[in-house]
């Protein structure tokens, strides 16, 4: 489905934007800082670890007794120097608790087949880890669990955009549901704003789907695109929130 790909992607494109996303990465790890002051936990589980741009490993691992590092595929340099700390450890599992096996057991592989006409057949499946993950982080996947497997879809289904887009909330309603069982933060983006060369500006909601209320909440915007590498007539930012909660935390609000 690409993620190979996509996870090279993220590394050449924080190259490239030469620091723009400095600042994002800083916020992002000091709110995680802020919210283990918070919650002292003993064990961390992190979702999406990807290449530790946003996440402060080294000072976690003086503080945590032990801490997780959980993606869908570990890039050899993280492997490196996670080896670094005893108390790290990697496990690669999906964190949407076998969707990409799901969305591709039920499609057909090659395009000149009969295109999957409906989304009766997939089932989004709870994730459920083997043991208690102990303080859970989602550090910038909740818009991603859905991306790469809805873009697969795209190829080789004729399901509508209305079927998809509901697909989309069910998956991240899957992600929260499971994050407020437990203390967790959740870093994610909720917009993207394209501006082009006129000055105007589109914004288009990443988010589908309510958030938690939190006990510490940040937002701020990340200079995504700063180079414009995506789009040759206009540029890119993404709004980012960053939130707090724990079990106990049973109001919702919807990112507008």
């Amino acid at each position: 489905m690409g993620y190979y790909d996509y996870q090279h992607g993220l590394i050449f494109r924080h190259m490239n934007q030469e620091g723009g996303w400095d600042e994002h990465c800083r916020r992002c790890r000091n709110f995680i800082l802020k919210a283990l002051e918070l919650y002292r936990p003993e064990k961390i589980s992190i979702l999406g670890s990807g290449w530790l741009l946003e996440l402060p490993l080294a000072e976690m691992a003086e503080s945590v007794k032990k801490i997780c590092l959980i993606d869908i595929v570990h890039p050899p340099e993280v492997i490196e120097q996670s080896v670094r700390f005893e108390n790290v450890e990697l496990s690669e599992l999906d964190v949407t608790g076998g969707l990409i096996e799901e969305v591709w057991q039920n499609t057909p592989r090659l395009p000149f087949l009969r295109k999957l006409k409906s989304l009766d057949s997939i089932t989004i499946p709870d994730f459920e880890p083997d043991a208690d993950p102990g303080m859970v982080i989602s550090l910038n996947i909740l818009t991603q669990l859905e991306s790469l497997p809805v873009a697969y879809l795209k190829k080789r289904s004729v399901i509508s955009e209305e079927e998809l887009k509901v697909f989309r909330s069910k998956i991240q309603k899957k992600h929260i549901d499971f994050l407020m069982k437990h203390n967790s933060v959740l870093i994610s983006d909720l917009a993207e704003i394209f501006t082009d060369r006129s000055g105007k500006t589109n914004r288009v909601r990443t988010i589908m789907t309510e958030l938690p209320a939190g006990r510490i909440n940040e937002s701020w915007t990340w200079n995504f695109d700063l180079k414009n590498t995506d789009n040759f007539n206009s540029s890119s930012v993404m709004e980012v929130a960053a939130i707090s909660f724990g079990p106990d935390n049973n109001e919702t609000q919807f990112s507008k």
